[in-house]
């Protein structure tokens, strides 16, 4: 779809760029299409030149891109919304089930051995069915998710959320304050995008409030979680387990405290890893380039921020 209408400058690496990839390689371009990775800010503005006219990133969060700064320049920020929804709730839900019935222990015992009959008190995990639910953050992704729960295993859903959302009709669904959503769920799933407010969002006073058999499940972004709590809550058994697709840094250290921690489930940031989605994102993240650089209104345009006016 691309090179139909521009010249591309690729990134061949398996990894990011470094820094001075970034900024040497988006020089005197026109639009940049960037990975959540990348982090594009005002330096990388200024090495693109005054002929950036589109910044289109492949993923529905954007927190890798300086909004304001990109506003201030009069440049259009694309993302990829709406595409990866059910991919990304499939996870979740993978997660809450393999973190209550112990899926990483479990499979650790038949690799190295330590599976040597049927145990009546072996890799015992946390009953779903007519439990609690807490869903922090009630989008799309989260509803997907309380909608599979709900329907599956007969949970019941609380959630919070900044603003009352449009539940559809056969999700029921109570919202409540983040402490009450913490003291009475058996599961709580994050999907709440990442900004200043919701960095740290859970850390150690909010996992004092879980229950001793909560599972807390993360497929929004790593920044959300304390990490450093998490692994103290988990050590000294605060909650029962914790599934997490998404961490910071990515990829997570293998000293990492968590890494250790048998009843830390981790997966490599694959919310949105399949066919259809990424072929999806992909789509999207092509189109918003190519509006752009016709100075047509991207299709999937991020919402400026609010900008005071200068003095």
């Amino acid at each position: 779809m691309l090179r139909t209408s521009a010249v591309l400058r690729l990134h061949a690496g398996a990894l990011p760029p470094t820094r001075e990839e970034l900024l040497s390689g988006v020089a005197g371009c026109s639009g940049i299409l960037s990975l959540l990775s990348d982090r594009i800010d005002a330096e990388v503005m200024d090495a693109a030149g005054d002929d950036l006219r589109v910044i289109s990133n492949f993923a529905v969060g954007f927190n890798n891109i300086d909004l304001t700064e990109a506003e201030r320049r009069c440049i259009p920020v694309g993302n990829t919304p709406d595409v990866l929804t059910e991919a990304t709730a499939d996870i979740a839900v993978g997660l809450i089930l393999a973190a209550a019935r112990q899926f990483r222990p479990a499979m650790q015992a038949v690799r190295d051995g330590g599976w040597r009959t049927w145990e009546p008190l072996g890799w015992i995990g946390q009953d779903l069915v007519g439990k609690t639910l807490g869903i922090i953050g009630m989008g799309r992704i989260g509803q997907a998710v309380a909608g599979r729960m709900q329907a599956g295993w007969r949970m019941r859903v609380l959630y919070t959320a900044r603003r009352q959302p449009e539940l559809p009709p056969h999700l029921a669904a109570q919202r409540v304050a983040l402490e009450e959503l913490l003291a009475q769920s058996d599961v709580v799933s994050i999907h709440v995008p990442l900004s200043e407010a919701t960095r740290h969002f859970i850390s150690r006073p909010q996992l004092r409030l879980m229950k001793p058999t909560a599972v807390l499940v993360n497929t929004a972004r790593g920044e959300v979680i304390d990490q450093e709590a998490l692994a103290d809550a988990l050590q000294s058994e605060r909650i029962f387990a914790a599934g997490l697709d998404v961490c910071t840094p990515e990829p997570l250290p293998l000293d990492h405290p968590l890494q250790s921690l048998t009843n830390c489930l981790l997966l490599p940031h694959i919310g949105s890893a399949t066919t259809q989605a990424r072929a999806a994102m992909a789509t999207r993240a092509a189109e918003n380039i190519l509006a752009g650089l016709a100075g047509r209104p991207l299709p999937y345009r991020v919402a400026p921020p609010t900008i005071a006016p200068q003095r």
